[in-house]
């Protein structure tokens, strides 16, 4: 993934001249994750440099130069490292269109490495998608494959809009054929893998371990269907739902933690939409409600292969199984 992401960056730089990829180490050290490495000497420090340890700075240099009609790329080191910059992109990455009544485009891309897996340390393994998602005016990314990483990386950089891309460093290293054609919409979810039985719904970092998930279910007699959302905002409502409404059940799975997380909105949206084709409720598969743990406990922190089979054990399989009310009571489907 990590050289998928490094050759959309190099194909959009020679593709356009005004696209320019900055931010803290990914000049001459290619990044702490190496997935700039090479562009500094390619493309030239005028191109492709460093900044000083200011993400507000980053940020805000950013939103300048897209407004006078540069295409800037900025990464954000580690995911807990943006907040600092989190005025400049709600305020004003955010608005800049809607306050101009779309005469600005702002098309500027935020890369941010985020969630765990790696034995980081807090402020180094943030899963933070639902801070942007909430904010109107920005899209949200993220791949779950390396193809995607090319394709949706070079999507982003295209779009007129600002795009928070969320690169899973726990997946730098995963490996795959890979198709050099850009994504085209950044709004699509995709199926991964058709199933009958329950709509396993995941996105950047959890995407293999839901395919992992699926793999197993098969021992149980079970067949999940997997849903890669890749794009987080805008939600791609008509994929998911049709997936539910032919499976009747779902269990959504991320990292981050469960309260207030993404797969809150996922799960009531779900249940607005396809209420009437549900035999279940719908189920969240999340990170605990804390902190991020220190290296030794992240595998009982992170959503397994384990956890997630059990959440599907807890759908109800059999209408059968529904005990019968006593005369005259309502029994509710």
């Amino acid at each position: 993934m990590a050289a998928a992401l490094n050759r959309a960056l190099a194909d959009a730089l020679e593709a356009d001249d005004r696209v320019l990829v900055f931010g803290e180490d990914v000049g001459p050290l290619g990044g702490v994750f190496r997935v700039t490495d090479g562009l500094a000497a390619r493309f030239g420090e005028r191109r492709v440099f460093d900044t000083p340890l200011a993400e507000s700075g980053i940020v805000g240099t950013a939103i300048g130069m897209a407004m006078n009609g540069l295409r800037p790329v900025v990464e954000m080191q580690f995911d807990a490292f943006a907040y600092p910059a989190f005025e400049q992109i709600t305020s004003h990455l955010a608005k800049l269109r809607n306050r101009t009544r779309g005469r600005v485009e702002l098309p500027v891309v935020i890369r941010i490495p985020y969630g765990g897996g790696i034995g980081g340390v807090e402020h180094h393994c943030d899963s933070s998608e639902v801070y942007y998602t909430h904010t109107p005016g920005l899209r949200v990314v993220s791949p779950g494959t390396p193809e995607d990483a090319y394709g949706l990386l070079r999507a982003a950089i295209d779009s007129p809009d600002p795009v928070v891309f969320l690169e899973p460093k726990h997946r730098y290293w995963a490996k795959d054929a890979v198709s050099l054609d850009p994504a085209g919409s950044l709004d699509r979810a995709v199926i991964r893998r058709p199933g009958r039985d329950v709509t396993l719904i995941a996105y950047g970092p959890m995407v293999a371990t839901a395919l992992e998930t699926a793999e197993a279910a098969t021992d149980e007699g079970w067949d999940v269907e997997v849903v890669d959302l890749r794009s987080l905002a805008p939600f791609d409502d008509a994929t998911v739902a049709g997936s539910v409404r032919r499976t009747g059940r779902a269990v959504v799975v991320h990292e981050a933690a469960g309260f207030c997380g993404y797969g809150a909105e996922v799960a009531a949206r779900i249940t607005e939409r396809c209420f009437h084709h549900l035999h279940a409720p719908v189920l969240r598969v999340t990170g605990f409600d804390i902190p991020y743990p220190p290296p030794k406990l992240e595998e009982y922190h992170l959503p397994g292969v384990d956890r997630i089979l059990d959440a599907i054990a807890r759908l109800q399989w059999d209408d059968e199984v529904v005990p019968a009310r006593p005369a005259g009571e309502v029994q509710h489907a």
